[in-house]
């Protein structure tokens, strides 16, 4: 028997159908003034490691407004995993996703591998990833609320990434119609069928879930993936007609989409915002090495009333 996520019932959020003043109060701020290009949401910083008050107010204020920041460091290929390990604990970030293919350190390093398990997972080989939330498979209990990524090494060519802040999708969708939202808020709009282990049990769970989902804080999940191998979705005109609707905003050339290449000593701080990944091609020098940290906790001192006037 599957296992329906849970949904929180919070009193008054933007994000509910039934706070249309609210929504709107709270729509007009997020788009006044909001990054119209990769450039606004970079930050020069110098090392990580020792992040600066105001390098750190720089990012917050990023992640405030787009939930994301980009930072560039002078690390270069420094492979030191306390790079990305101290920038997630200067945002609040504890409680690290280590899951079963990640490093000792809870870092995932997201590397072409030609042997071993991993190579058969799509994140360590070179091919194109789509656009996704991370931790879209795992549990009600265990979502992914924040997505941090460093550049140890970029690739010889290739590899770029397009970012989207899921709470712009969720505007582009709510103002095609409010129906669309009301579909990918139920329980089962997008299930991940279980993960069987080469010996016939099972390693992970069939999970059930929305795409959109409201946080006891007010703020907005999302949990999505727009592969359509190895996941089912709600079978009814109007889930299929919203999540048509989001794949022709992602596949389109939306001014809220950004798209770039991250160098060596650079990095992403967000709150697990919708991206992709390019195809790439590695040679003898330049072997793309990033680390990736997902976290269950939130950036610090972004939610809704940290943000907002509402």
């Amino acid at each position: 028997m599957t296992r329906p996520q849970q949904q929180t019932t919070v009193a008054a959020t933007p994000f509910s159908l039934e706070h249309e003043d609210l929504y709107q109060r709270w729509r007009d701020q997020k788009l006044k003034d909001y990054p119209q290009n990769l450039g606004d949401l970079l930050v020069e910083i110098k090392d990580p490691r020792t992040l600066t008050d105001s390098e750190h107010r720089a990012l917050l204020q990023r992640c405030r407004k787009a939930n994301m920041a980009l930072y560039a460091g002078r690390t270069g290929t420094d492979p030191d995993a306390e790079i990305p390990l101290s920038m997630g604990r200067r945002f609040g970030l504890q409680d690290l996703n280590r899951n079963w293919l990640a490093d000792e350190t809870g870092l995932t390093s997201l590397t072409v591998r030609t042997e071993g398990v991993r190579r058969n997972y799509i994140p360590y080989t070179n091919r194109a990833i789509n656009w996704h939330t991370d931790g879209y498979y795992n549990a009600a209990n265990r979502q992914i609320h924040a997505l941090n990524l460093h550049v140890v090494q970029q690739a010889a060519s290739g590899g770029e990434n397009a970012l989207m802040d899921h709470e712009i999708a969720y505007i582009l969708l709510r103002e095609k119609n409010p129906d669309y939202i009301r579909a990918l808020m139920a329980p089962a709009a997008m299930t991940i069928p279980a993960r069987i282990d080469e010996g016939g049990t099972v390693a992970r769970a069939e999970e059930p879930g929305p795409v959109f989902s409201i946080m006891p804080s007010g703020d907005l999940h999302m949990r999505y993936t727009i592969r359509v191998n190895n996941v089912m979705w709600a079978d009814d005109a109007l889930s299929r007609e919203a999540l048509d609707y989001l794949q022709h905003i992602l596949n389109g050339d939306s001014p809220y989409i950004y798209r770039g290449r991250l160098e060596s000593g650079m990095g992403l701080v967000s709150n697990n915002v919708l991206h992709d990944r390019a195809a790439f091609s590695d040679d003898a020098v330049h072997k793309r090495h990033y680390y990736r940290a997902r976290y269950f906790d939130r950036l610090a001192g972004t939610t809704l009333a940290d943000s907002y006037a509402l």
